[in-house]
């Protein structure tokens, strides 16, 4: 008997096989024209009625097909008669299960090496060979997930197990950034800087970007603002400890001393890869990332898209007659789905309104052509400068947004900044204290600041209820 045969067979007789594997099976992982037909009649059956089909239902169903030829229709008669006279013999579910998720893998790449084939040969009009990294990546990822869902009473194990397993984050150099998000960015996740032109987006990016690859993490930086070498010049500066305009003037000999010696701090990888303004999707980084694995054996553990408004939607057409409400968070969407996909954190930014701009205070209503794009986001903060904070050196840090600790906590909070060399440093506990919800206590704070504040408030309330007390029993 074939294997095909043992999969249609207990398609037909055994429901508990049909519900775990028939929504991994495909059509055409059955090379034969008569398995396939029988497959299609029996998928059709299962959506339409969600029970096993019975042979005859499969044979009027092939019967009443119009595209089958009669000789067709007589090779699936016979097929299924087979199928009816093979001896019933109890087979261990499991390994019915393995036998058939290895032939689902087996099928998946052999068509995937077809389908790459015909790419190359140019037979196939509707892909590129940019496409042929992904067939074959979606080929070797084919298994059988039969997770249906957390149930809370029967996985409490599980997740007691989660509540205790210490999450993979990926830790900032800058002690508050690390408070606000219990020691760094966790993979998955969306984390979006919110500033007016010229403030710090950039900057904040490419000293994260070079702090974590002297973690020894690999960093992917894209960049539709400025160009590559740009971006590299202020990586340079950070890292070297140069200024911008000293870096021109640096010795040779000097730069590949400094440059040396990095390279023996540190085992991770920085790739910067350029793109036209509002010419590059997620589409383009997915095909990136997999031509960066394929030729480099480059997996990056972090990514940031210098900026995400400037990037254009893989699934709304440019020019479309859409809003830029949808349009922006349809960007933020896919790039969040891009996180998740490859199991990264993503860093980027958007722009404030013209009233945010000039505001000391920016909220998450100063965020630029889409409110979509705070509700997408994980993490999502404010940079805030000012004549003042520039002669101190500072930047103002506002939580707008945070899904990994309570917002109120840490809610404001400076970074010293040194933009000559590109870099951000913590600053001195006392440039905090000014702040009134810079939540430096454990306890939160009241809106007032202070929680002697709090204090007195909740006292005067209890003595308005023991003055309405005394009232009513007079």
């Amino acid at each position: 008997m074939k294997l095909e045969q043992a999969i249609l067979k207990n398609l037909i007789y055994n429901d508990e096989y049909l519900r775990k594997v028939l929504p991994f099976i495909k059509a055409d992982y059955f090379t034969d024209r008569t398995d396939r037909t029988i497959f299609n009649e029996i998928s059709k059956f299962v959506e339409a009625y969600n029970s096993t089909p019975t042979v005859e239902a499969i044979e009027l169903a092939i019967k009443e097909r119009r595209n089958l030829s009669n000789d067709e229709v007589e090779k699936c008669e016979t097929c299924l008669q087979e199928i009816v006279k093979i001896k019933e013999e109890q087979s261990k579910i499991d390994w019915l299960v393995d036998k058939t998720e290895k032939f689902c893998q087996e099928k998946a790449i052999y068509n995937a090496v077809l389908g790459s084939i015909s790419i190359l040969d140019g037979k196939d009009k509707t892909q590129d060979k940019g496409s042929i990294p992904k067939l074959l990546s979606d080929a070797l990822a084919v298994s059988f997930d039969n997770s249906v869902g957390h149930d809370y009473l029967e996985n409490s194990d599980e997740r007691f197990e989660f509540y205790h397993r210490k999450e993979e984050r990926i830790p900032f150099d800058l002690d508050y950034f690390n408070k606000i998000t219990k020691g760094g960015l966790p993979i998955k996740t969306l984390n979006i800087a919110l500033a007016g032109t010229g403030v710090g987006k950039s900057l904040f990016m490419c000293h994260v970007a070079a702090g974590c690859m002297v973690q020894g993490k690999n960093v992917l930086y894209i960049t539709m603002e400025m160009a590559e070498e740009k971006i590299a010049e202020r990586i340079d500066a950070n890292l070297l400890n140069v200024s911008v305009d000293d870096l021109v003037s640096l010795p040779k000999e000097m730069y590949d001393k400094k440059i040396e010696k990095l390279r023996a701090k540190t085992v991770g990888k920085l790739i910067i890869k350029e793109y036209p303004t509002a010419a590059a999707s997620v589409t383009h980084f997915r095909t990136l990332l997999n031509e960066l694995n394929l030729k480099k054996s480059f997996v990056p553990d972090i990514i940031f898209v210098d900026y995400l408004n400037i990037c254009c939607s893989s699934r709304i057409k440019a020019g479309a007659n859409v809003n830029s409400y949808t349009y922006v968070k349809a960007i933020a969407e896919e790039l969040r789905g891009l996180a998740v996909e490859f199991g990264v954190p993503i860093v980027s930014a958007t722009q404030t309104t013209r009233s945010g701009y000039t505001s000391s205070d920016p909220g998450l209503e100063d965020t630029s052509e889409s409110f979509g794009l705070p509700a997408t986001a994980d993490l999502m903060f404010a940079l805030i400068s000012s004549e003042e904070l520039e002669e101190l050196g500072q930047i103002m840090v506002k939580q707008l947004k945070n899904r990994y600790s309570d917002p109120t906590m840490y809610k404001r909070f400076t970074i010293g900044v040194d933009r000559s060399k590109m870099k951000l440093y913590d600053v001195e506990q006392s440039a905090q204290d000014g702040l009134a919800d810079a939540g430096i206590t454990d306890k939160p704070l009241n809106t007032f600041g202070n929680r002697e504040m709090k204090k007195d408030k909740f006292d005067g309330f209890k003595r308005s209820e023991e003055h309405t007390s005394e009232l009513q029993s007079h």
